[in-house]
């Protein structure tokens, strides 16, 4: 009887460290896990999520996509990047809108900005002369 409680119990304490959910960016704390910057713009910040639940964090989407690209032995679960207009707010990557590209300048120049909608980011692509492309365009971008 005692084995299958502490089984179950062992099973929702390992669940529970995988929650896929994004961690806040500390900033002017965390260091980027590409360049070893300090991270200390909210509004370019990223994060990945490996499937055994260890979280890397960057202060540009471009770092975040070097290091998924470098590091291949690792099976990602998920991607979060920081919303433009509310900054160190992590959403995920492949619900986002990107700009990349004319006058954006971010900390590590990338030059990309992610967007929670279509809408917003169609409202800043004139201001940034940039390209309006979706996850799967901006990770093959770099």
């Amino acid at each position: 009887m005692k084995k299958p409680m502490l089984f179950f119990a062992l099973l929702l304490v390992l669940a529970s460290c995988v929650s896929g959910e994004p961690k806040p960016i500390q900033l002017n704390t965390d260091a980027c896990d590409f360049c070893k910057m300090t991270i200390s713009n909210g509004q370019y910040g990223a994060e990945l999520i490996t499937q055994k639940g260890r979280y890397y964090k960057f202060d540009d989407v471009a770092c975040m996509i070097h290091f998924a690209k470098s590091n291949t032995v690792v099976p990602y679960k998920a991607f979060f990047v920081s919303d433009y207009l509310m900054a160190n707010t992590l959403i995920p990557a492949e619900k986002s809108f990107f700009l990349q590209g004319g006058t954006i300048n971010s900390p590590m120049h990338g030059n990309a900005i992610a967007f929670t909608s279509e809408k917003e980011a169609k409202d800043y692509q004139s201001k940034y002369k940039a390209a309006l492309l979706t996850w799967k365009e901006l990770y093959s971008s770099y």
